[in-house]
C-alpha cells in the first residue's frame, strides 16, 4: 500500500513554538489552489481480469499551523467488500505545508493495512539553508510508541508534500530519461528515490471522453542494490499537472488507478484534447 500512497502518491501539530521555512526547502506553487478536489477508482489484476476494488481521493484547503498560513492536504484511501475479503485497506494521510512556498511542516499517517494499523508523525524545521530537522513519531502495530529526530543535510520531503512539490517542476525544458531526485521519509527510515521523465503521451480518461496530452514519469526505488520501477503515472501537460492515471507494479501483482472526477482546478486545462 505505500506505492499506492505515494502514487497519488505518485494526503495538527500540538508544538506551541513557530516554525519558520526556509525557501531552500521550497518551490513556487502555480499548480494548485484550496477548493481542488480530486476523486480516483483503483483497479487490481487478478488473474488477468480488471476488477474495481477501491476508491481514493484528495482535497485541498487552507488552513493554519501554528499560526502560519498553510495548505492542508489530505489523501484517503478506501478498499471496497471485494478487496475486504483479501486485504483491509484504510489510509488517511494528512500534510500542512507553508502557502509561500511549500516547504513541509506536518505530516500525519494513520493506516489500516491488513490486520494491521499504525501512525506515522512528522514535524519538520529548518536551523539553515538547505537543512532539514525532522522530529518522528510512530505508533506500530503493537501500540508501541517510538520517538526520534533526525537532521540532513539536504531538503527532506513526505509522500505529501513531495507530491505537491513535483506538481510543480518545470517539464518544459525536460528531455526523455532525465532524472529528478526525490529524498522522502517516514517515521522510521529515509528512502532513496528519484522519478525519470519518460516524455509525453495521450490519455483517454476511463468511463469518458475526455482526452488529455499528459507527462509520463516512472518513480524508481533502489533496494538491496537494485533499481526498480514502482509507479509509472501520468499527468496533466498543463500548468495544473493533474494526475489521471496511475500504473503500480505490486509483489502480488499490478494495479491501476483512474481519475474519476475533479473540481476547483487552479488553472485552464489546455491540456485537454
Amino acid at each position: 500500500m505505500k506505492r499506492i500512497i505515494i502514487a497519488l502518491v505518485l494526503l495538527c501539530s500540538l508544538f506551541a513554538s513557530p516554525v519558520k521555512a526556509q525557501s531552500q526547502c521550497g518551490i513556487e506553487n502555480k499548480a494548485f489552489k484550496a477548493g481542488e478536489f480530486l476523486a480516483y477508482d483503483l483497479y487490481f489484476n487478478w488473474q488477468f481480469v480488471w476488477v474495481k476494488v477501491g476508491a481514493a481521493s484528495m482535497s485541498t484547503v487552507m488552513s493554519t499551523f501554528n499560526g502560519m498560513p498553510c495548505y492542508r492536504t489530505n489523501l484517503i484511501t478506501k478498499g471496497n467488500d471485494k478487496l475486504d475479503g483479501v486485504f483491509v485497506m484504510r489510509d488517511t494521510l494528512t500534510s500542512y505545508c507553508t502557502v509561500s512556498d511549500l516547504s513541509p511542516l506536518y505530516y500525519r499517517k494513520g493506516a489500516c493495512e491488513g490486520k494491521r494499523y499504525y501512525v506515522d508523525e512528522l514535524w519538520y524545521t529548518y536551523p539553515g539553508d538547505g537543512f532539514s530537522k525532522v522530529k518522528m513519531h510512530r505508533i506500530n502495530h503493537r501500540g508501541e510508541h517510538n520517538w526520534q529526530e533526525k537532521e540532513y543535510q539536504e531538503c527532506i520531503y513526505d509522500m505529501m508534500s513531495i507530491f505537491l512539490r513535483a506538481r510543480n517542476f518545470d517539464a518544459s525544458k525536460m528531455k526523455k530519461g532525465d532524472i529528478v531526485p526525490m529524498p522522502i521519509t517516514d517515521a522510521k527510515h529515509r528512502s532513496d528515490s528519484w522519478l525519470v521523465y519518460q516524455g509525453k503521451e495521450k490519455y483517454k480518461v476511463e468511463g469518458s471522453k475526455e482526452k488529455f496530452r499528459c507527462l509520463v514519469f516512472s518513480f524508481m526505488e533502489r533496494e538491496d542494490g537494485k533499481e526498480n520501477e514502482l509507479i509509472r503515472f501520468f499527468v496533466t501537460d498543463d500548468d495544473n499537472h493533474m494526475p489521471v492515471r496511475l500504473d503500480m507494479h505490486l509483489s502480488f501483482g499490478s494495479a491501476k488507478v483512474y481519475l474519476r472526477s475533479y473540481q476547483g482546478v487552479r488553472n485552464k486545462l489546455d491540456s485537454k484534447l
